[in-house]
């Protein structure tokens, strides 16, 4: 009989030992990326939005380029989804993150878990 309690506990033993690293390892896994949503304006009314996962410290840049087709500068956004700047009508994309004006390039503002980034095109008024 207490051959049988010692196989058991050794066998519940050695079945913790191996899941529980594989659990911890998806833990892990999870806090490696951030989730962030992603909204696109045309003046005051929204065209698009995206729920993209990314890795930990990506930017703004990252996460647009993975959500839809980007054309870029040294980190300044001119095209999104086909959608360009004028520049002649003084038409541009901005960005906000979580609602805040942003005063860095696309490419240089890393984002956190559950940021919001709404892009704009709109006529600057500077």
């Amino acid at each position: 009989m207490k051959k049988r309690i010692t196989i058991i506990l050794m066998s519940l033993l050695m079945l913790i030992s191996v899941v529980a690293p594989a659990t911890a390892t998806t833990v892990d896994a999870k806090t490696k990326n951030i989730k962030v949503t992603y909204v696109l304006k045309k003046n005051k009314k929204q065209i698009a939005k995206k729920k993209v996962t990314l890795k930990k410290n990506a930017t703004v840049m990252d996460g647009t380029k993975k959500a839809w087709k980007v054309t870029e500068k040294g980190g300044f956004i001119s095209a999104i989804d086909g959608k360009k700047q004028n520049n002649k009508k003084k038409i541009y994309w901005t960005f906000k993150v979580n609602g805040k004006n942003v005063n860095v390039s696309a490419d240089k503002k890393k984002l956190k878990n559950k940021d919001k980034v709404t892009f704009t095109l709109a006529k600057y008024n500077g």
